[in-house]
Order: structure tokens, then sequence, then C-alpha cells
């Protein structure tokens, strides 16, 4: 039985259905039901049977046609080289606003990469332009009900969004949209917002058209461009003001009001950068709909806030508190954009425990630019030059997203060893909730 595609297998897991039918590391998946599988779509959608066939190819070249029963959608226990089973697709977009575009040369490969697969958006909630998807994958989409779907819309105005993206095809690309609002596909969506291009008036007209889409389309963020220094040759961008924010500000909360009165939900959303740089007060946490937008930092500073302040009252009712009778002092350094919570929150612990010398700092992104004031974008070459002559005790916090996922890398390849080595001090990494920073400036659990 001929198949044209093979996946190898990289893992089997402990106690899986696989363990016990003896496929192996190596070993190659073929078909699943004589079917091939095309990528991790297919395969999420047959094994979810409870009675399936699985053909494998041993290392030996022998094919071994596997009867599996088991639970409806329980999975097999194996992992593949390749997450996605297939290729990854690039983005043939040349958006005016792309922060991959505005990085510095010299830097690993993997960080210029442009993804624009929906599969990834299904899988680990990237967002997707729709203009590298053809019919086939909408197709599928639909037949398997994948879900959510999140869409980088900026803006509804087709011929706006054929400029923004470079693209002739992108308003074009909108009308698939329509195909999966109609399937019922559950979707998110996303506007970057640029100064003097999609604001204002197209702002208005983009929520507008959106809300037709409600309820599949369950939220659409508002997040302000991100410019780096490195944007020679570029769209000449222009960052936006305080009062930029006010303005944006005004339009998504009267259509959160508008929308709320007729589908009870807020729907459209600002990212926390809008309320910072206006200097306004963050909205209340019922305000976010259970936060289906906190990889775009909307409502990420709120939940931290309210998080932290239920972890505080519970360290007072219910948990056994650490010996805080010897005096420690401890560094923590962050982003420009979260160090004024940060510093609110490391306060008010060492309010309710006076041996806590706490110092924070706000880390100032040089390797990109000022305008870039997340912690996810600082380097390991900022944090040690900016903290090398500052007092930092014995142990310095940092936030774990300025590590890549799952390593101890910065995003400039400096290493958490090598920073620890330069400033001759012990460094955690927290996690991103409120009561993990608590646990992390406490001393608890290490």
């Amino acid at each position: 039985m001929k198949k044209e595609k093979a996946h190898v297998i990289s893992r089997v897991l402990e106690g899986s259905i696989a363990q016990e039918l003896e496929i192996e590391a190596g070993d190659k998946l073929l078909a699943i039901d004589d079917t091939e599988i095309e990528d991790i779509f297919d395969y999420q959608f047959l094994i979810q049977d409870d009675y399936i066939e699985v053909l494998i190819e041993k290392q030996d070249g022998e094919q071994w046609l596997l009867e599996v029963d088991k639970e409806f959608d329980e999975d097999l226990g194996i992992e593949f080289e390749n997450g996605l089973m297939d290729e990854y697709r690039s983005c043939h977009n040349k958006c005016i606003f792309c922060f991959i575009d505005q990085m510095p040369p010299g830097m690993r490969d993997t960080l210029y990469f442009k993804d624009d697969d929906s599969r990834l958006s299904f899988l680990q909630g990237n967002y997707v332009t729709l203009t590298n998807m053809s019919e086939h994958d909408i197709d599928r989409i639909i037949r398997y009900h994948l879900a959510p779907i999140n869409i980088s819309f900026h803006t509804m105005n087709p011929e706006l969004r054929c400029m923004m993206l470079h693209n002739r095809f992108a308003g074009e690309a909108l009308k698939k949209v329509d195909r999966l609002f109609e399937a019922g596909i559950p979707m998110n969506g996303q506007i970057v917002l640029c100064r003097g291009v999609n604001d204002g008036a197209e702002l208005e007209y983009s929520i507008s058209e959106l809300t037709g889409y409600i309820p599949c389309l369950e939220s659409v963020s508002v997040v302000p461009v991100g410019l780096s220094r490195y944007r020679e040759g570029l769209y000449p961008l222009e960052p936006f003001r305080p009062e930029d924010a006010e303005a944006v500000l005004e339009i998504v909360h009267r259509w959160q009001d508008k929308i709320y009165k007729e589908k009870g939900i807020h729907f459209i959303h600002a990212s926390d950068e809008w309320y910072m740089l206006a200097g306004r007060e963050l909205p209340e946490e019922e305000r976010y709909d259970g936060y289906p937008q906190l990889e775009n930092g909307v409502g990420m500073t709120r939940l931290l806030l309210e998080e932290f302040t239920r972890g505080r009252e519970d360290l007072r009712r219910n948990r056994k508190l650490p010996d805080m009778s010897v005096r420690e002092e401890l560094s923590i350094a962050t982003g420009r954009l979260a160090c004024p919570y940060i510093r609110r929150m490391a306060e008010e612990l060492a309010e309710d425990f006076p041996g806590l010398n706490i110092h924070v700092y706000a880390v100032r992104n040089d390797f990109f630019g000022e305008m870039i004031t997340v912690s996810g974008l600082l380097t390991g070459q900022d944090i040690l030059a900016q903290l090398k002559d500052k007092p930092l005790g014995s142990r310095l916090l940092l936030p774990q997203n300025v590590l890549r996922s799952g390593e101890d890398i910065f995003l400039d390849d400096l290493t958490l060893q090598d920073l620890k080595k330069a400033l001759q001090v012990e460094i955690n990494i927290v996690k991103s909730s409120g009561c993990d920073f608590i646990d992390a400036v406490l001393g608890i659990g290490r």
C-alpha cells in the first residue's frame, strides 16, 4: 500500500496507546483509515473516532496496519518532528507595519520568518491575514470545524487593506470571513492601528462592519503599531501621541457601550498601551469579557493586578506566611510599559512585609528603540547594560516573556547564565500571574 506522504514520529508518550502498539520513535505514520495525512488538521480530525485503522511503516520498511479501539477523541500519544506535519507557510504580504521588517541585521534566522499559517492560528493562537489561505484551506476548516481562527483584519476597507498589506488580493481575502461566519466558525480579530492610516473614521467604519459577524466573531482588539528604530526605507509611520490615544479610546468605549446594550458583550477592546499612553486608569475587569485577547496585550495588566490583589488577600487569610523577620534586599527589572504597575505591587508587598527592600527598574529598550516598551522585546544586553551598576540585592526577578519559549535565551542570544555571571546575582524567572509574582518576591516555593 503505497502512500506519498509519511510523517516521522519523534516521540511516543509513556503509557500511551502508541506505546502499547509498539510504535516507536523513528517509525512513520502513513495513513489513518486509508486516508493520507496532509498535515495536523487531518491528523487531529481522523484520530477522533473510537475505532480507527493506523498504517505505520517501521524503520526496517515493514508496514503495520493496526486496528485501534479507544475512547472517542482519545489521542494516540505520538509526536512528530514537525508540529504542523507540513512545511510552515510564510507570509507573502509586505505590511507597512510589519515588525519583522524592522528587525536589525545579524540575528538568528528564525526571527526573520513571517508566518501566515491558518494552522498556527488554530494550534497556537497566531493571527492570519487570510491572504495565504486557499479555498481548500477554508473547506477543511469548515469540515473539521477548527476553532477559533484568529484574523488580522486591520481595516474593513478593501482598497485600504490592499495598500496596508501591499497585496492586491488583500481586500478580496475578506470575503473568506463570510464563509467562516456562515459555517459558524468561532473567530477573533485584531486591528493594528497606524496613525493617519486606519484610525479615526476608518476605525469607526471597520468596527461597524465587524459587528456584523457577531456572535461568530467573538472579540476584536485594537493595538498600536510597534515602531523600532530600524525603519530606514520603510513606510513613514509616526508614533501615537497621548491625544491620539484619547481619541482611540473614545471610539472604542463608545462602540463597547453600544454593542453591550445590543449583544451583551463589549466585543471591541483597546490594548493596555492606549490607557497608559493616555494616562487613564485601566477598565474594570468586567469590561474585558473574560480576557479573550490577552495575547494581544488586552487586559493583561488588569488581570495581573486582580490576581495580585486576590493573592495578597489570600496570604492574609489562609496561607502560612514566610518568615520575613530577616531583611532581604532584591530587585525586579521589567519593560517601561509595565513598570509603574510592578512598582505599585512591590510597594504594597513591602508594606505587608517591612523586611523587604525591593528595587524596581524600568529597562529602556536601546536595542529596538525607546518606542518599544514591552518586556517581551527586551534583550539581555539592555538588561545587563542598565543594571550592571545598580544595587540588585540577593536576587533579580525577570518576567518569563524576556526569554525564548522553553529556553534560557534572550532575543539577542545572550543566555540567562551569561547574565547571571555578568551581574553576579541569582536570577529568578517569574511567570505571568499576580500570584506567581507574590510567590517569587516572597521566595515561596524556592
